[in-house]
């Protein structure tokens, strides 16, 4: 996708509002005991704000492996995210896909509840990389 720098720009201002406003729904959906949506809802939140990450610098993906796979290329092993960051948005990324599709799996409050804290964590630090904060 080749973009103006004004549109890119626009899209990078979209996808952050987007992250904070899935965010919050998350944390309402949290308060209804929705553990499988909120699984959903958490990864969302975070994948907006990878991808605004990306988009600032240049860099977009076609798929949700590939926006793991660019953020562990240019992010994590560059030492610009952490590793520990980097494996979370993945248990994320795995927690949403077992989650939607898989018939069997069970997320509950033991699941998401310790998660929250980090969801807030990964998102301020992705948004100070992109306001050059970091």
């Amino acid at each position: 996708m080749n973009l103006t720098d004004e549109e890119r720009e626009a899209l990078v201002i979209a996808r952050k509002a987007r992250a904070f406003d899935t965010w919050e729904e998350t944390k309402g959906i949290v308060e209804c005991g929705y553990w499988h949506a909120a699984a959903n809802r958490m990864y969302y939140a975070c994948y907006y704000m990878t991808t605004a990450l990306l988009i600032k610098n240049g860099f977009q993906a076609s798929t949700h492996s590939g926006v793991i796979r660019l953020l562990g290329l240019h992010f994590v092993s560059t030492g610009i995210i952490s590793k520990d960051l980097g494996r979370f948005y993945s248990k994320l990324f795995e927690l949403r896909q077992s989650g939607d599709y898989d018939d069997w799996i069970v997320i509950d409050a033991n699941e998401i509840l310790p998660l929250m804290d980090s969801v807030d964590n990964y998102l301020n630090t992705l948004l100070s990389l992109i306001e050059g904060k970091a």
